[in-house]
């Protein structure tokens, strides 16, 4: 998906989850003024990478596309780098740990417990990274890539693993891990846009699950115009980050992009961009999404749904659970579907990525022990760990697509029934981009801007972050 954060605290959200989500806010800074701000910080710095230089290297083949990894794949100290993912029950950073260390006894992982504030985290990392220390592997947002690259701040790790490892992973997570052709994160756990329902209001008007985009507005009416609901649809439309994410959705479900293949320009101002946007924008105009949604950030869309105001929501995993807990007054009346699209396009549409990767840092002496690591993170027990016992989504597709894992949550049930995108964050320069966006597409939902006119500048910003300017 919460820490409680400068700008937005996602801990009233899901009280057991303290992870910054990818709907959140996101500073528009550049990683030398991340790391001028973790300079400032109190906060020790670590030392020396505390891995054993000593061992056989091992390495990957894939017809000469890898080379050997220094270090021992089987024993010596690395350290791992990792915010808390919950605050209720076991720590499930310790639980993986454990089940590592039993299989892999000889090689010792320390845990150094990140901070729970992205940016903070980001900045602190920054500065320890670019001074030749900091942690072995490390826990980051998958935004991360291309910035962390650009800067040398992550080793890329398809320059080590065959494409035989990152097929394992669900359609579209190594590509929002990937920069310049190298995958930089191995995908950790996942989180992603789902849609909530009222069973309850769906089966009294005789509906089905909503589809498409157009049946949500004309079936969010129907209920609408009878009493039963305040509001047809709630979102993320506020100027932050979430609303990136939402609009990545509608976006992609049209037919458009953010940036051109190479990263080097923008794509935004289409006719497919401003069917996506003329639509968020009628979501408002015509009552179906309260007049408020260019303020509604994941708190606000979820109080709404969970006090019964909304037949729909688009929320992140912990919605289902958070409908479900005392005080809500749809318990026992939510179902969870995959996002719609619109009217022609395959369905389902487009869900946008959140979630965390592990990375390697360049600086790290027993990359063959990290590997070891990441991949067993990343393996069947581990994601299995972490679907059964957290409800996080896992990334191994194989563990996704597990009757046991999908039986043992509704949100996971849906799960393998998701259709994936990235958002545009295979530039450095990606903050802007985003704030590009959401800045925009929040002008549109409040009403001062049009569609077309936001895109406008919305492309004339990107364009300029993307030379190098404007940040």
């Amino acid at each position: 998906m919460a820490p409680v954060e400068k700008s937005e605290s996602r801990s009233s959200m899901r009280n057991e989850h303290v992870r910054r989500r990818p709907g959140r806010s996101l500073r528009p800074v550049t990683l030398r003024a991340a790391a001028l701000a973790a300079a400032a910080m109190t906060a020790a710095v670590l030392g020396g990478c505390s891995s054993s230089a000593g061992g056989t290297a091992t390495s990957s083949s894939t017809a000469g596309a890898t080379v050997a990894a220094p270090g021992n794949a089987t024993s010596g100290a690395i350290t791992w780098w990792a915010s808390p993912i919950t605050t209720s029950g076991a720590d499930p950073r310790t639980v993986l740990l454990s089940a590592f260390q039993k299989a892999y006894p000889n090689i010792k992982v320390s845990l150094i417990s990140a901070p729970t504030d992205t940016d903070t985290n980001r900045a602190t990392l920054t500065t320890q990274i670019s001074g030749g220390a900091g942690p072995d592997v490390y826990m980051g947002d998958v935004i991360w890539p291309a910035q962390f690259a650009a800067h040398q701040l992550a080793d890329p790790l398809s320059k080590y693993l065959p494409s035989s490892y990152f097929d394992t992973f669900a359609p579209g997570l190594v590509a929002g891990a990937t920069y310049k052709g190298q995958v930089y994160g191995a995908p950790f756990f996942e989180d992603q846009g789902f849609l909530y329902y009222r069973k309850d209001l769906l089966a009294e008007n005789h509906l089905k699950v909503p589809t498409t985009w157009e049946q949500v507005m004309t079936d969010s009416k129907a209920i609408q115009a009878k009493g039963q609901a305040q509001y047809g649809y709630v979102f993320q439309g506020a100027s932050y980050e979430g609303a990136t994410c939402n609009y990545m959705e509608f976006l992609t479900d049209a037919g458009g992009t953010v940036l051109n293949k190479d990263s080097t320009s923008s794509t935004i101002n289409s006719a497919a961009a401003l069917k996506a946007l003329t639509f968020e924008q009628q979501l408002v105009t015509s009552g179906v999404s309260p007049k408020a949604e260019s303020t509604y950030q994941e708190l606000q869309a979820m109080n709404e749904f969970s006090a019964g105001k909304s037949v729909f929501l688009r929320n992140w995993d912990y919605g289902y659970s958070t409908s479900q807990a005392a005080g809500s007054a749809v318990i026992g009346k939510v179902g969870v579907a995959p996002m719609p699209t619109f009217t022609g396009e395959p369905t389902p549409g487009y869900s946008n990525i959140g979630g965390w990767n592990l990375y390697v840092n360049p600086h790290s002496k027993n990359v063959a022990a990290d590997l070891t690591f990441i991949k067993w993170m990343t393996g069947s027990d581990a994601q299995n760990i972490l679907a059964t016992q957290f409800s996080e989504i896992p990334t191994n597709q194989a563990v996704r697509e597990s009757p046991a894992v999908i039986k043992s949550n509704a949100v996971l049930a849906v799960v393998p029934q998701t259709k994936l995108v990235p958002r545009p964050a295979q530039t450095p320069f990606y903050p802007a981009v985003s704030t590009a966006i959401y800045t925009n597409v929040s002008a549109v939902l409040a009403g001062s801007k049009t569609p077309a006119a936001a895109l406008k500048d919305a492309d004339s910003a990107i364009n300029t972050a993307l030379s190098g300017g404007g940040l």
